[in-house]
């Protein structure tokens, strides 16, 4: 399934995508109005019956949401494509750095005032240093509790799939050292515009990412070039720390960001950023 948080008529529903239709499942009550809660407590039989008996309306007639309402940070991951580690590298932007190509994956976060959805307007106001850029990403949305997850479970802890504009200001990414603050001001975290659950979507290492910014291609990249794939991070982040349903991992960005190019082409107020992965769709926000 295709699902997605969704507003109609000032009330908030979780719905899946049919074509040029949304099927209300909240409506049912058999899926809760919150994707966190319906994610927890998913049952696919229940999902199923929810579509066969669920009110249908045009997706045009609904506001499409950020996937899921973040109860803890957007969990992050830097430097995970080859091609864009040297970018990265060659930029100076990163204070941080120990070597270009890591040996362990960079892990920081995005606070949860940063994720907006689909259509919502990125704000470099937001960015006093007028150095935001743009990170197409491919994100893991996890289905159920974890702790010191082994290698062969790990995909069965995933629910599905979403993308994440890991919109950066660069300047402060670098002045801070720690990349927290540079990721994270408000509107910075683009989500959407769906979540395609794993069994819609099983192999995602197959899909392609690409990023255009005013029709523009500048990023296109295999999900399988990632240099720490989704079972990898699963496993040493479990290590550490208990995964929970509604977690969200984005899995890094490819080469073409703005910082890579001489010189850098940051977002402008009027830009239009579209992202689109195979099998999930395109997240699309413009620049204000």
């Amino acid at each position: 399934m295709r699902l997605i948080s969704y507003e109609h008529a000032g009330a908030r529903a979780v719905g899946a995508i049919d074509g040029d239709e949304v099927v209300d499942l909240s409506s049912t009550g058999m899926i809760p109005t919150d994707m966190v809660d319906a994610i927890a407590g998913w049952s696919l039989e229940s999902a199923l019956e929810a579509v066969r008996q669920g009110h249908r309306r045009p997706l045009s007639t609904v506001r499409i949401l950020a996937p899921l309402r973040m109860r803890k940070n957007v969990i992050a991951v830097g430097r995970n494509y080859r091609d864009h580690a040297k970018e990265f590298s060659d930029s100076g932007f990163d204070a941080s750095e120990k070597q270009m190509i890591p040996d362990n994956p960079v892990v920081f976060t995005k606070a949860p005032t940063s994720v907006i959805g689909p259509d919502d307007p990125i704000v470099l106001a937001n960015d006093p240093t007028g150095t935001t850029d743009y990170e197409g990403e491919m994100a893991v949305v996890i289905g159920r509790h974890g702790k010191n997850v082994s290698p062969d479970d790990a995909l069965s802890h995933v629910f599905g799939w979403t993308i994440v504009n890991d919109v950066t200001a660069r300047d402060l990414q670098k002045r801070h050292v720690q990349w927290f603050i540079g990721k994270s001001p408000d509107t910075f975290c683009p989500m959407g515009p769906c979540i395609t659950t794993r069994d819609e979507l099983p192999e995602i290492r197959s899909s392609w990412m690409r990023t255009h910014v005013n029709g523009e291609l500048r990023q296109e990249a295999p999900i399988s070039a990632l240099i720490f794939d989704t079972e990898s991070l699963i496993v040493t982040l479990s290590q550490v720390m208990t995964l929970e349903p509604g977690d969200v991992i984005a899995t890094g960005t490819g080469l073409g960001v703005g910082i890579g190019f001489d010189p850098p082409r940051y977002l402008a107020n009027g830009d239009v950023v579209e992202i689109s992965i195979d099998g999930i769709g395109t997240l699309r926000n413009p620049v204000g």
